[in-house]
């Protein structure tokens, strides 16, 4: 390893021409500085490491055509800023289609849950349609949880009249459940 300072065209002559020596030189020389430069944009020092060691691993990939106009260190910071635009960019699209899923998901339960207030408003709508004695046992039974002898006893009639009202407001409710279920397809 090289233990004295080389000068800047030198180190760049043997990079380019795939000197280890110079790249292990370079690592040495400005890694800890670019750590510290990219944990200050993105405030995470294991985000900054990773970005900064791509960063230096397309550095070497490229070393043949790099062309650097000013220094190397200025040159190695630009493209540790582009490494780390381009971590931000694909957090950006990763977050970006997290959104998407979530509000699909929003407006998949949204609109789940704007048919199924319909369906309710009508299955209300149809209760409200039974005749008076029918809804009172209907909604005692099911929505009240009473058994039949309960509603008998409280309204003064037999169970067997509780079961033919009963028996009255399911079937009622289920031929225009029918109606419930096509009007969803619609939707």
């Amino acid at each position: 390893m090289f233990l004295t300072k080389l000068s800047e065209k030198e180190l760049i002559k043997q990079l380019q021409a795939g000197d280890a020596n110079a790249y292990k030189y370079l690592f040495a020389e400005y890694y800890d500085w670019l750590c510290n430069y990219v944990y200050k944009l993105c405030g995470n020092k294991s985000v900054a490491e990773d970005i900064v060691q791509e960063a230096l691993i397309k550095f070497w990939e490229k070393r043949k055509s790099i062309k650097i106009s000013s220094s190397v260190k200025n040159y190695l910071f630009k493209t540790c800023y582009n490494q780390f635009l381009q971590h931000i960019k694909n957090k950006k699209i990763q977050f970006d289609r997290l959104d998407k899923i979530q509000w699909e998901t929003i407006s998949e339960d949204s609109l789940e849950s704007d048919i199924n207030d319909l369906r309710i408003e009508k299955l209300n709508s149809l209760i409200d349609q039974l005749p008076l004695r029918c809804r009172q046992i209907f909604v005692q039974n099911k929505f009240n949880k009473r058994k039949y002898k309960e509603i008998a006893m409280d309204m003064g009639i037999s169970i067997k009249t509780v079961e033919n009202q009963m028996s009255k407001a399911l079937h009622f409710l289920r031929e225009n459940a029918v109606l419930l279920i096509s009007f969803s397809f619609f939707l």
